[in-house]
C-alpha cells in the first residue's frame, strides 16, 4: 500500500517507508546523511525513525559533510599508491 500524503503526523512521523524516495530524501536530510544510508540503518534495525537515528548517531559521530571532507583527504596520492 503506498504512504498517504495527505496524512500528518502519528504513525507517519514514527516510521521511514524505503520504498517512498520523498520519504529517504526528507529522512536523509533531517539525519544529515545519504538516503542510501537511511536505507542500509532500516535494514539493519528496522523502520522506526528513533531507532535508525541512534543507530545513525552511534555509526556516524560526525556530520555528512565532515564525513564526505576527511574521506577526501585520505585517500592516497596516485603517487602514494603501490
Amino acid at each position: 500500500m503506498s504512504d498517504n500524503t495527505q496524512k500528518r503526523g502519528g504513525q507517519d512521523r514514527e516510521r521511514i517507508n524505503v520504498n517512498e524516495e520523498y520519504e529517504l530524501r526528507d529522512w536523509a536530510r533531517k539525519f544529515d546523511t545519504t538516503p542510501q544510508q537511511i536505507k542500509e540503518a532500516v535494514q539493519a534495525v528496522g523502520d522506526r525513525a528513533e531507532k535508525v537515528e541512534m543507530h545513525l548517531k552511534g555509526s556516524h559521530s560526525t556530520s555528512n559533510s565532515e564525513r564526505m571532507s576527511h574521506s577526501a583527504q585520505r585517500r592516497p596520492k596516485s603517487s602514494e599508491r603501490g
